[in-house]
């Protein structure tokens, strides 16, 4: 997902934690204020559980950082799951981005997710029984 968001935002620096030299299995509640003394001016995840632990949330508090969460369908899995994910980031992040750049202090927040139930995201038609207009009749 990062390379997406990174061809997306290209006005953005969007670095992944595995992407930092040393970063990678950095835990959270360490990771923020890491961020902080790095420069770094947002944190996304798909961490929902992050503020309901008392640490993370204190870490997070501290560091003063945008925290940006997203959320995935993990009862579809796979494809969907990730799909339903990027669909969700590539849509609402520009906009959190135009508002945190107003923000006069940290935010949370916290993009929704598109819907991936296969009614919301799809339609067939049989143009056999369902023509659309100017489709041709066979004879």
């Amino acid at each position: 997902m990062a390379g997406i968001v990174r061809t997306l935002l290209a006005a953005h620096e969007v670095v992944h934690v595995h992407d930092l030299d040393g970063w990678a299995g950095t835990k959270d509640v360490e990771l923020y204020a890491k961020a902080k003394v790095e420069g770094f001016q947002a944190i996304i995840t798909n961490d929902g559980k992050q503020l309901s632990r008392p640490l993370e949330v204190r870490a997070i508090a501290e560091s003063r950082l945008h925290r940006i969460e997203y959320r995935t369908n993990h009862k579809h899995g796979g494809l969907v799951a990730l799909g339903t994910a990027i669909a969700t980031v590539c849509a609402a992040l520009p906009h959190a981005l135009d508002d945190l750049a107003e923000a006069d202090g940290q935010r949370l927040v916290f993009l929704t997710s598109v819907d991936p139930s296969r009614n919301s995201r799809l339609r067939i038609t049989d143009p056999a029984s369902t023509p659309p207009r100017h489709w041709p009749i066979s004879p």
